[in-house]
């Protein structure tokens, strides 16, 4: 007997590639549904299935009753817009096909509505059914990389996830429509440790992905919303998670970009009453540009011989095959049950259901290469130790194995000299003023080749910034116009930072004027990151002394 499948909104852009997927599991039989039967005919007639008459406003239960369906799937959307009238509730449907006894899975990607999937948890148990949202690109096939690639990492540091369509993929209006919902406007980001607001479409990066000798050429891409914003940080301890997408053409990405600053400056409330004549702009430019797509995620962390490393896994897809991509999920899934696999009860996302070897049966019907590559990723402070770089305690690799951005809290004194001399460098420097104990807070912004730290000291803010010398083999710091060579070494628990060399203002300094700097990094106690940082200068004496703990977050 077929096992039945109902895809609600199955004519779409993105319901349409699953049923269309589905013409290779035999064993499944399909009800192409929507609210217009003539349209659910005309696409039977060309690629399978049966129409099916479908109303998510009616009456689901009779509806429901009627398909006799062994899984619904719902590929419809927009997402972020159900519940949003008063009173309705947004899981209405996911409930009446727990309700018929029958499996849910969503093609969602908005992060509210796929964590609030787990409020039917009882419910889907109680009914020994799976309710899974998020079914989709993001987070069901990022998360089965993330998987895969966390093994063998004792930390991981940052997950960062790009989508980049080609110009000639179709674009649903649901898709325009939760796009240009938040552009410009408050997007939650987990960077260094924090939550942190940034505007929709913003954070312009340029990506270029390569896999298996295929190349997409540089595109753009932006912040956006995403499951995995939400639900990774706890899900696996990453201290930072980004997740961007692109359009093609620039002419559209940077249009995009103005307009998010309407809803940016308050002028506008949303984009989204206007993603029908967004979509007509876009549309405009349909010729242009290329039918292929690409995916990248990315996962940096500390593996088990205390060295940093990047797992990367990218996917190209040709010839117009990329709207598939976001289907080949349910398929995976949908295939397996209709073969007896049985999942287990429960509502939640769709966070490591599906492992790669899986979704690979899916990514076998279309035209795409996917390549994997685990490649070293050393932070500043590991180039600059080398050997001695995995005998740093836990703590101190922590905050010294920062990429993108970190941030810390804890508690210092500051004692400082009183000469004349001694003010003027701490002025200088921008040093904190003297404080028995005052609260701190020091933001990183990393690379592998440079670090930007900023610490705040009550009131009192100074900045350093750290680079790479490849040539001396050396770091050295930067405090305004006074720059610093650092020859860093570990001494048994601890890290010290020696001042071997300095300038003012490019010119180098006389070995009398350089300071004499014994700054110590090691674990106190508690088990915190704990510095001392002395500064003195020959014949004067004391600068600066400022010592405290740090931990990760804020307080």
């Amino acid at each position: 007997m077929a096992y039945t499948v109902l895809v609600i909104g199955g004519y779409g852009v993105f319901g349409g590639r699953l049923v269309r997927l589905l013409r290779h599991a035999p064993d499944v039989r399909v009800l192409v549904a929507g609210r217009s039967r003539r349209a659910a005919r005309r696409f039977c007639k060309q690629y399978g299935g049966e129409p099916f008459l479908f109303d998510r406003n009616g009456n689901l239960a009779g509806q429901l009753r009627a398909a006799g369906a062994d899984a619904v799937v719902d590929a419809a959307g927009p997402f972020q817009l159900y519940g949003n009238q008063p009173g309705e509730d947004p899981y209405r449907l996911a409930r009446a096909v727990l309700a018929a006894g029958a499996h849910y899975l969503d093609l969602a990607d908005d992060a509210g509505f796929v964590a609030g999937i787990r409020c039917l948890d009882a419910e889907a148990r109680q009914a020994g059914r799976t309710a899974l949202s998020g079914v989709s690109s993001v987070p069901a096939i990022s998360s089965a990389v993330i998987e895969r690639f966390k093994r063998g990492l004792s930390r991981i540091e940052c997950i960062e996830t790009v989508i980049l369509p080609g110009n000639r993929a179709p674009r649903g209006l649901s898709v325009v429509r939760a796009i240009a919902a938040q552009a410009g406007r408050p997007l939650k980001l987990w960077r260094g440790g924090v939550w942190q607001t940034v505007p929709g479409w913003s954070g312009l990066t340029a990506y270029a992905l390569s896999a298996a000798e295929r190349r997409l050429e540089v595109r753009d891409a932006s912040f956006i919303g995403a499951p995995d914003l939400l639900l990774f940080p706890a899900r696996y301890g990453a201290r930072t998670v980004l997740f961007r997408a692109g359009l093609e053409l620039p002419v559209l990405h940077l249009g995009l970009s103005l307009l998010a600053w309407l809803p940016r400056l308050g002028l506008l409330r949303s984009l989204a009453p206007f993603a029908w004549w967004l979509r007509a702009i876009a549309n405009l430019f349909r010729p242009f540009g290329e039918d292929r797509g690409g995916m990248e995620v990315t996962v940096i962390g500390e593996n088990v011989s205390r060295r940093h490393e990047r797992r990367q896994w990218t996917l190209i897809v040709e010839a117009g095959d990329g709207p598939f991509i976001p289907a080949v999920p349910a398929y995976c899934w949908l295939h397996a049950r209709a073969r007896g696999s049985q999942p287990g009860p429960g509502a939640r996302p769709c966070i490591g259901e599906l492992s790669l070897e899986q979704l690979a049966t899916g990514f076998a019907h279309l035209k795409q290469v996917a390549e994997q590559a685990f490649t070293p990723e050393p932070t500043l402070f590991e180039t600059a130790l080398g050997v001695d770089w995995p005998a740093l305690a836990a703590p101190l690799r922590e905050l010294h194995g920062a990429f993108r951005n970190a941030e810390y809290h804890g508690m210092a004194s500051v004692e400082n000299g009183r000469n004349l001399l001694a003010r003027a460098a701490r002025a200088m420097m921008r040093l904190p003023p003297a404080a028995a104990s005052v609260p701190v807070q020091v933001k990183l912004s990393a690379t592998a080749t440079e670090e930007r730290w900023t610490r705040h000291f009550g009131n009192s803010r100074f900045s350093s910034t750290l680079r790479w010398d490849a040539r001396r083999q050396r770091i050295t710091e930067s405090f305004g116009p006074m720059r610093f060579e650092l020859g860093l070494g570990v001494e048994g628990d601890a890290l010290r930072w020696p001042v071997t060399r300095g300038w003012l203002f490019g010119v180098p300094l006389p070995r009398f004027l350089l300071p004499i700097s014994d700054s110590r990094e090691d674990v106190d106690e508690e088990g915190r990151f704990r510095f001392d940082v002395s500064i003195r200068l020959r014949w004067i004496g004391l600068v600066a002394h400022y010592r405290g703990w740090l931990a990760s977050g804020k307080p």
